[in-house]
């Protein structure tokens, strides 16, 4: 397997970290727009390893924007996976590059959606992933595999879904995508600030769009923003947080080959991560389309949301500034083997404490980083495999959690919920 990593960001750079200690393929290139970003993370690996393994790596540059470029730096390193670790508004030109390449294709978030021209908030538009789904057949014929969504969330809330559903459940209600946590960042002087853990960019197009919901009866629809707010008890004393329906690929995945009632996700933003993202869209700071803004050497076109984002700290160095923990899980409610009603949240934590220790990385993008790295040593052995574009929870589940716990020491739990009252965790 000969890997081309499309971006040395947070998640990129912890990929790179975390694949260092595997040995199941024979060339790693990061590339990045910013070829010293790129470099950095193939420097962390000569620091930390010995030369049989560094000597894998290699750091080269890329314009993602561009699948041409793709396709031929792809090309340059015979690359057999092309791995997608940059923002969603790149989806579609590695995709495409990838295909002209003859690569097989990974992501972790999916091509961006369209709301529905004139009822946005009941009635969905082109939804998360819709344009890849629509290219299934392009790879299938080339006998390619593009796996999409193949991050923390989507992806391992992909993965608990399908355990559930295989081992657990004989009746599916509601799979519920349920993510939280307890992170702080703080400045030099100790002061906690508000700092994003993951790409801005990303958290304004999820959190903003009308939320996803799937019911059997209704098929796919939307609601308002930060709609039906609940008070959810995440584990591992995170402690409870207010989560809120948000625009997520699993509701567009999930029921495609799963047989649940209901399908939703909700982000446990907490209320004061709402009121900063409503301020922002008040003031058209969400808007992706450039606008004029005056300057000392005269008029420049700026968008405003990569205002924002350039304004704001790069999640990949917060690791020292962060503390906390965060928690992706998937709630599933409804009947378990023996026919009686059953809620079980199955999660994984990752602490920044230990990342940035391990890793020198903070949790977010660390665990984010984890699944497609153990994604590509499954399909790199065999244990999974397939063509055309797949979600996660098409693979064996079983396989997946195995290996995450024997050989990358990664615990997952499948903790039991009262049915009546899943939000909490009981005492028993």
């Amino acid at each position: 397997m000969r890997i081309l990593l499309i971006g040395a960001g947070g998640v990129g750079d912890a990929i790179v970290k975390i694949a260092a200690d595997r040995n199941f393929f024979e060339k790693l290139v990061v590339a990045d727009y910013a070829l010293e970003r790129a470099e950095k993370s193939v420097a962390w690996v000569k620091q930390w390893h010995s030369a049989e393994v560094w000597s894998k790596f290699e750091a080269d540059q890329i314009d993602a924007s561009d699948a041409e470029l793709v396709t031929a730096l792809a090309k340059k390193h015979g690359a057999t996976h092309i791995v997608n670790a940059v923002e969603p508004r790149f989806v579609q030109s590695i995709f495409q590059g990838s295909l002209k390449a003859g690569a097989n294709y990974m992501d972790m978030a999916m091509s961006l959606s369209h709301p529905h021209p004139t009822d946005p908030f009941n009635k969905p538009g082109e939804k998360l992933g819709d344009w890849q789904y629509d290219h299934s057949k392009d790879f299938a014929d080339k006998g390619l595999l593009a796996l999409i969504g193949t991050g923390a969330e989507p992806g391992i809330s992909n993965i608990f879904a399908r355990y559930a559903q295989d081992h657990l459940f004989s009746e599916i209600d509601e799979i519920s995508i349920m993510d939280g946590g307890n992170l702080v960042v703080t400045n030099d002087e100790g002061e906690e600030i508000f700092a994003p853990s993951f790409s801005i960019w990303t958290v304004i197009e999820e959190c903003l769009n009308p939320p996803l919901i799937w019911e059997k009866d209704k098929g796919w629809f939307t609601t308002k923003p930060f709609s039906e707010p609940e008070l959810f008890e995440f584990p591992e004393g995170i402690g409870p947080v207010k989560c809120v329906n948000v625009e997520h690929e699993e509701v567009n995945m999930l029921p495609r080959t799963m047989n649940a009632k209901r399908v939703t996700f909700k982000y446990g933003l907490g209320s004061e991560f709402i009121s900063v993202l409503k301020t922002l869209h008040a003031l058209g700071l969400d808007r992706v389309n450039p606008v004029w803004v005056r300057s000392r050497s005269g008029k420049a076109q700026v968008s405003p949301r990569d205002m924002v984002a350039a304004v704001l700290p790069d999640p990949a160095s917060l690791a020292d500034r962060m503390t906390g923990k965060t928690c992706a899980g998937t709630l599933v409610t409804g009947k378990g083997k023996d026919g009686q009603p059953r809620a079980t949240y199955l999660y994984h934590v990752a602490d920044t404490e230990w990342t940035n220790r391990e890793y020198d990385a903070q949790a977010v993008v660390w665990q984010t980083a984890l699944v497609p790295v153990i994604s590509l040593e499954l399909l790199a052995k065999g244990e999974w495999d397939g063509v055309g574009v797949k979600g996660p929870e098409e693979f064996d589940a079983k396989v997946f959690l195995d290996l995450m716990q024997t050989g990358y020491k990664q615990s997952w739990e499948a903790q039991d919920r009262d049915p009546a009252n899943p939000s909490v965790i009981s005492e028993d």
